[in-house]
Order: C-alpha cells, then sequence, then structure tokens
C-alpha cells in the first residue's frame, strides 16, 4: 500500500468514527424540549443586559503571548528528543529561535501589556 491510499483509508477511517459518534449521540441522547435551556446562564444568577459585551483588548493579548509560548513549548521537545544527532547546528537554531521569543517577551513586557490594570 502506497502512501497515499494509507493516507485515504485513515482519513476515511477518521471521518466515519466521528459520523457514527455524532450520529450515535443524536440518537441515544435523552432529549428535553425546555424554553429556558436557550437562555444565557450567568452562575446560576438571571443574566443582566445583553450577552454581547466587549472585553478589553488585554484579554486578547494575553490569549496571543500564552499561544505564542505554548507553540514554543511544542517546538522545544521535539527539539530536545533529537538535540544529540542534531549537533551544534541545532543549538545554534533553537538558540535563534528562543531569542527571537524573547525580544518578543521583552517588546510586550516595555509596551506595557502584561499589565491588568
Amino acid at each position: 500500500m502506497d502512501n497515499v491510499s494509507l493516507f485515504v483509508v485513515v482519513l476515511l477511517a477518521g471521518l466515519t468514527l466521528v459520523v457514527v459518534g455524532l450520529g450515535a449521540a443524536l440518537l441515544l441522547s435523552p432529549k428535553s424540549l425546555n424554553f429556558q435551556k436557550g437562555d444565557p446562564y450567568e452562575c446560576g444568577l438571571p443574566t443582566h443586559g445583553t450577552s454581547w459585551m466587549q472585553f478589553r483588548v488585554g484579554y486578547y493579548l494575553y490569549a496571543i503571548l500564552f499561544l505564542m509560548f505554548d507553540v514554543e513549548t511544542i517546538f522545544l521537545l521535539p527539539w530536545s528528543t533529537v538535540v544529540r544527532q542534531l549537533g551544534m547546528s541545532g543549538l545554534i537554531s533553537i538558540l535563534i529561535f528562543i531569542i527571537i521569543l524573547g525580544l518578543g517577551l521583552a517588546y510586550a513586557w516595555r509596551k506595557g501589556i502584561l499589565k491588568w490594570t
């Protein structure tokens, strides 16, 4: 079996499992038609105002910074498993990667993005 046909088989098997799982959940799950299920829920209390409200941009910046350092961790894990085979070029490339991320953190810190107030 070549790589393309193996990819198609795995893709079809995954799609089949997802469709069967969702179909079984729709068929077997209990159904309750209650108008209150569509209401917004806020810690057991009735909501005040609309459910659509704007968030400060600081929350989004925190999320972007979290993703940036989360991706760094994801890239460092496979690198750490083959660090001995990569040699000095692998060490230099990951140091450049970490320096670029450190500069991004220093820039965010200097701009005051990491302050909640």
